[in-house]
């Protein structure tokens, strides 16, 4: 028993106390903020990979971006990124900061639906679906529950039946294998139901928008209740956003 003690003294708490104010590592990517220095906008659109950059004014589509940091490496006099997690947003246009932005991403109270926080509040059980996703995502949402995070003591947990689940979380840019067994798994979640986006490659498809081996039209068919960016999401950014859905905060 002294030797657990010691253990925990000198470890101290393994746990996050308030996972709306904890603070990150310096080297985390989230929020960029583009300041209205005029550069050469040809060329920084050009830097990157996902066309997440846009110009006249600049502008930067988190649903698109991998933050790789490549454009604040190059042109630091004009984006920077700072370490706020807080990066979800139930509105896809949310998700794109312009020059001149310094607003939090926030979740539009108008835009959720009502079932959501009388049915959801008190409990959510999702289903994680992996549609083609190289697990980054996937290694996060399982952090998201560890003893650092415990999203679990919002009530909010995964479960592994969709006949289980009030909704499904996607993650990948989803394949054209793994299209008809995504939509298998939401038809299988009883109604009402939420889908949420996390990640970049669900968003948008990410490095691998344009390819031919994937098959995107489950996005269209119904609506999507929230999105996630992140390459991969940090843990934070997803527990603050399910909760901010959940209108906890």
């Amino acid at each position: 028993m002294l030797e657990n003690i010691k253990i925990m003294w000198h470890q101290g708490k393994q746990f996050i106390p308030d996972v709306t104010t904890a603070k990150v590592p310096g080297i985390f990517r989230g929020r960029p903020i583009i300041a209205k220095t005029a550069v050469d906008e040809a060329a920084l659109i050009d830097l990157c990979p996902t066309k997440a950059i846009a110009g006249s004014p600049v502008s930067i589509d988190l649903g698109k971006c991998t933050f790789c940091g490549e454009c604040a490496i190059q042109y630091p006099e004009k984006i920077r990124f700072t370490t706020d997690y807080k990066l979800s947003s139930n509105v896809r246009e949310r998700l794109i900061i312009q020059e001149g932005d310094e607003g939090a991403i926030l979740v539009d109270p108008d835009k959720i639906r009502k079932e959501i926080h009388r049915l959801f509040g008190g409990s959510l059980k999702l289903r994680q679906v992996s549609a083609g996703g190289d697990n980054s995502c996937e290694w996060e949402l399982n952090a998201s529950n560890n003893v650092q995070f415990d999203v679990s003591r919002f009530g909010i947990d995964f479960v592994a039946s969709p006949r289980h689940a009030d909704g499904i979380v996607i993650t990948g840019p989803i394949s054209i294998n793994m299209a008809e067994p995504l939509e298998r798994c939401y038809h299988a979640v009883p109604n009402p139901k939420i889908i949420i986006l996390a990640g970049i490659d669900a968003i948008s498809g990410g490095i691998f928008a344009d390819s031919p081996a994937l098959n995107r039209d489950f996005l269209s068919k119904y609506p999507i209740d929230l999105y996630i960016p992140g390459n991969p999401i940090h843990p934070l950014t997803f527990i603050n956003g399910v909760l901010s859905l959940l209108q906890k905060t």
